[in-house]
């Protein structure tokens, strides 16, 4: 463009690029980065770097009281580092058994009963199941210590060595409890009909509680630990053996149903009524799962330095170790109990909380327990050498002795 003669040429505009200082700019830096490579260094050290990456899968479960392991944060973190998502719908382990589970990968009732139920069912039809045995618990009848010594001054119950204190296991004689609850007393016998009370055999007025001395259970037409419990007596009461048949069993459920049902509304949570504040006026003496009462007492050691002085636990002379079995009825269930099973990770957690887990070979072992618990200052279960092992009735003769005491099948009608 041509600029008029009389007017004087603008300069071009020009542009002024303002640099922040190097030390400004290498100061900005040096505070951002570290976020993002800590948060990266911690993805790496967890594993969970390429979770986003991966495909979780979801695994639909029916689970009884061994959800506890499942729900366990830990745990979760761990599966889902394999990849795992478990879904759980919580019932019993009878209630598992009993009701229709296809559109489920794993089902996971707490004893042998209702797995065997399970398998037979599925065999039947011919679809066979995986079973898988990660850890096992006891069943154990948990009390407070005041309970635990008025039965030890009565001779039915015996305090276990321990370490110098006030001891937190004893072993019971179940024959003599059940006598107790059949109204005889250091051999004599009154109305049957007519049980002791608490306060009738408290000496020192530790307790003052008129109530019946039993022990109190789940839902016996629902719980595996209910209805092992029933096992048990029936054992006792048979003169430590099985019935052979179903007119044995049948007898023998009617004589043992007072002993089980004469203890106020069941309650499908047991454990967390024993543990809960008001425990101790709700039911003395509880049937629950060893693990239950030592992940309390681990968890109570690490919040609070020490352990749980008045909760204690009865291990009956008469033993039966429940075998929780997971059950895998697809292919990604049988990959969950295959992990659950074999990986150290998961079998560690697996005795932090409570549980005894299982050796390479399978066998049920509690020496890590037993370190674990010593190195957090925890008493270690020791059993009494002379306990008798119980034979439950086989497996149809047992549920047919649930449904009598329990009135089961009246119960399924009314609802």
């Amino acid at each position: 463009m041509q600029v008029p003669a009389n007017r004087p040429a603008a300069e071009e505009p020009r542009l002024t690029v303002t640099r922040p200082p190097r030390r400004r700019l290498r100061r900005a830096l040096a505070s951002a980065l570290p976020v993002p490579v800590v948060g990266l260094a911690l993805l790496v050290a967890s594993g969970n770097l390429l979770l986003p990456l991966r495909e979780v899968v979801t695994i639909e479960a029916k689970m009884a009281s061994k959800r506890d392991f499942f729900q366990d944060p830990v745990v979760e973190r761990l599966l889902m580092k394999h990849g795992f998502r478990v879904h759980i719908t919580n019932m019993g382990s009878r209630e598992i058994a009993k009701q229709d589970y296809e559109g489920y990968d794993v089902v996971f009732p707490s004893g042998q009963p209702a797995a065997d139920l399970i398998s037979r069912e599925r065999a039947r039809a011919n679809r066979p199941v995986l079973l898988y045995r990660p850890f096992v618990s006891p069943i154990v009848l948990a009390t407070y210590r005041d309970y635990a010594e008025v039965l030890t001054a009565e001779g039915v119950a015996k305090r276990l060595p321990g370490p110098a204190g006030r001891p937190m296991y004893y072993t019971l004689d179940m024959r003599k409890f059940i006598d107790l609850a059949r109204g005889k007393r250091a051999g004599v016998r009154r109305d049957p009909d007519n049980g002791y009370r608490w306060d009738e055999i408290d000496r020192d007025d530790r307790v003052r509680n008129g109530n019946k001395i039993l022990a109190q259970t789940s839902d016996i037409c629902e719980a595996n630990s209910a209805g092992t419990y029933l096992g048990l007596v029936a054992f006792v009461e048979h003169g430590n053996d099985a019935p052979d048949n179903e007119a044995e069993a049948e007898q023998l459920a009617r004589k043992i149903k007072p002993l089980l049902v004469e203890q106020g509304l069941p309650s499908s949570e047991r454990a967390e009524t024993y543990l809960s504040p008001d425990g101790q006026s709700i039911a003395p003496v509880t049937v629950i799962y060893e693990h239950q009462f030592l992940a309390h007492q681990i968890g109570h050691e690490a919040d609070k330095g020490a352990t749980d002085d008045e909760r204690v636990l009865l291990y009956p002379s008469t033993r039966f170790v429940t075998e929780p079995q997971l059950v895998a009825l697809t292919g990604e269930g049988a990959r969950l109990g295959e992990l659950v099973t074999k990986d150290p990770e998961l079998q560690h957690r697996a005795m932090e909380l409570g549980f005894r887990a299982r050796n390479a070979t399978g066998g049920a072992t509690g020496d890590e327990l037993a370190r674990f618990l010593t190195e957090r200052h925890i008493p270690v279960p020791t059993t009494s050498s002379d306990d008798t092992r119980a034979v439950l009735p086989s497996l149809p003769l047992l549920e047919r002795m649930i449904e009598i005491v329990g009135d089961c099948q009246d119960r399924a009608g009314s609802r």
